[in-house]
């Protein structure tokens, strides 16, 4: 006896059939079984209901009776003072109603900014001469036998393996924590010529300070504010790297222009601001009034990254910032054509492999106009302290391109290192 199977209640070709009918017409897909969370459709926003006020016609509502009445009106909210500060609910004031409100813009440069002309605009806002190059009198602290450190190429090498292999329990370190492990190693290793050169001493590690100061360039006004880095204070001020005559050489410097775009570009223009601050980010009684060298880490904010041209202006402008602070500290706010002293700071910026070495003396406060005396700055871009850190090796086509661990080491970099933490204390 043969039993008859039931027609299915669902035939794929009839849907398929009907879907290309409602098609055809110009009719929408329907999903069959399927919620609006899994289609990705967002339900269209609901529009606010419109109130109309008719004078001499008031809405009677329930508000006075303090509850809910049938019939009545439901009454508008009424803006509530309290009567004690809370910061989760402070609304600020319009900013023309603020205390320090001025018409004048202010130009910001911060620890975020991505100055669009890079280098070149640096070097207008600051009025200076850019020397590509470290100075030769600098370099060669370095080369000195008794200024390098015992086993010292091996002990660089064992602290990149350290910060790139051996600091992590993961695969492979972030950049944003190798970086940091290798900066702190390298003035770790800088620290141990304590025993023969005293003066090292004298030195101390801040970090996160911030820094203040204002200058005139033109007509604009312009400020630094902000947290920039690790800076590595003394207690003597850096010797000045030219003489009178090289300073006084610069004034036939001139300045490269990048019109038609703005100096101001890419800066935070406000208008409620603090006239004439400055601030070192220290008390006046700190027992290390001088900035030494500032550290930056290109990867410091993850949620901000400048490319290296960038990069190298945020340090340029901040290194300046620290030079002009503590000039007006020695010298009042008023502008000085020539400094009796010029005031040295240097700079170094890595993201973990390659290296920025600046140098910064600030001549002259004297920053409105293009001409006269200008401040100077010697800039090495680019130096790399080794070529590759792999976990694993590099393979292509069964042949090892790239072995597994540090190559390509070069002393070099290491050594510029060296001399800008020695300079000073020589």
């Amino acid at each position: 006896m043969r039993l008859k199977t039931a027609a299915p209640l669902f035939s794929h070709a009839a849907f398929l059939t009907d879907l290309k009918r409602l098609s055809a017409h110009g009719g929408a897909r329907r999903h069959l079984t399927v919620g609006r969370c899994l289609t990705a459709k967002v339900p269209p926003p609901r529009k606010p209901r419109e109130r109309v006020e008719i004078p001499g016609l008031e809405m009677v509502t329930y508000g006075e009776r303090m509850h809910y009445v049938p019939g009545l009106a439901k009454p508008a909210p009424q803006h509530w003072e309290r009567d004690y500060k809370d910061p989760r609910y402070y609304k600020s004031p319009p900013a023309h109603e603020m205390r320090l409100y001025k018409d004048k813009p202010c130009y910001m440069f911060n620890q975020r900014t991505s100055a669009l002309e890079g280098v070149r605009q640096a070097a207008w806002l600051t009025k200076t001469q850019v020397i590509p190059g470290l100075p030769a009198q600098l370099l060669s602290l370095a080369e000195n036998p008794e200024n390098q450190i015992p086993d010292q190429d091996e002990r660089v090498q064992n602290a990149i393996k350290h910060a790139r292999f051996w600091d992590t329990t993961e695969d492979r370190p972030r950049k944003e924590k190798y970086s940091n492990t290798l900066l702190l190693n390298l003035l770790h290793l800088c620290a141990t010529l304590q025993c023969s050169h005293p003066a090292l001493g004298r030195r101390m590690l801040a970090e996160n300070y911030s820094l203040a100061t204002t200058w005139k360039r033109g007509e604009d006004l312009l400020q630094i504010r902000g947290q920039n880095g690790l800076l590595l204070n003394s207690t003597d001020p850096l010797p000045q790297m030219s003489g009178k005559q090289e300073v006084a050489d610069t004034a036939d410097h001139v300045l490269d222009a990048f019109y038609p775009v703005s100096p101001t570009i890419d800066l935070q223009k406000v208008h409620v601001y603090k006239e004439e601050v400055n601030h070192t980010g220290f008390r006046d009684d700190y027992p290390y009034p001088h900035a030494h060298t500032l550290y930056f880490l290109e990867s410091a904010d993850p949620r901000c990254k400048l490319r290296p041209e960038q990069f190298r202006t945020k340090m340029i402008m901040f290194t300046f910032g620290n030079a002009l602070a503590r000039a007006h500290k020695l010298y009042g706010t008023r502008p000085q054509r020539l400094l009796d002293r010029p005031v040295t700071v240097q700079s170094v910026g890595t993201n973990g492999r390659i290296f920025q070495f600046m140098v910064f003396q600030l001549n002259t406060t004297d920053l409105s106009g293009d001409d006269g005396i200008k401040n100077q700055m010697w800039l090495e871009e680019d130096v790399e302290l080794y070529d590759f850190a792999k976990v694993r090796p590099l393979i292509k086509k069964k042949q090892v391109k790239i072995p597994a661990g540090l190559a390509g080491y070069k002393p070099e970099a290491f050594s510029k290192f060296l001399a800008l933490y020695l300079h000073g204390a020589v």
